[in-house]
């Protein structure tokens, strides 16, 4: 918007000697907003995919000794848990592997929010 504008401004109403320092002035403020707009962009963890499962807490539907289900953002998943857990039970998404979560129980420690 800054070089459209500085192209304008340089066409329409500034003299000759004005007219190449402010449309390239307006080009330097296009190309900084470009690359701070890209650097908060990157700032962000993606949260799409699979991956972004991966730490997420989930509830267990059925027994997982090893094998069992849990739901996990509203979502039914088959899950592997080597610890074993019972229906109720938080669980923490360890990995991803195929179409099955790996899982492990939840300590009281890292339920009630205390660092383990």
């Amino acid at each position: 918007m800054a070089l459209v504008a500085a192209i304008l401004l340089a066409i329409f109403v500034l003299p000759p000697a004005w007219r190449i320092p402010v449309v390239l002035a307006g080009g330097a403020i296009e190309v900084g907003e470009s690359f701070f707009w890209i650097w908060v962009s990157k700032r962000r963890r993606s949260s799409v995919g699979v991956e972004a499962l991966v730490g997420a807490r989930a509830t267990v539907v059925t027994q997982c000794r090893p094998l069992g289900q849990v739901r996990v953002q509203g979502e039914l998943w088959q899950a592997r848990c080597a610890e074993g857990a019972d229906p109720g039970d938080e669980v923490e998404v360890d990995a991803v592997e195929g179409l099955t979560l790996v899982v492990a129980p939840l300590s009281a420690a890292r339920l009630s929010g205390d660092p383990a």
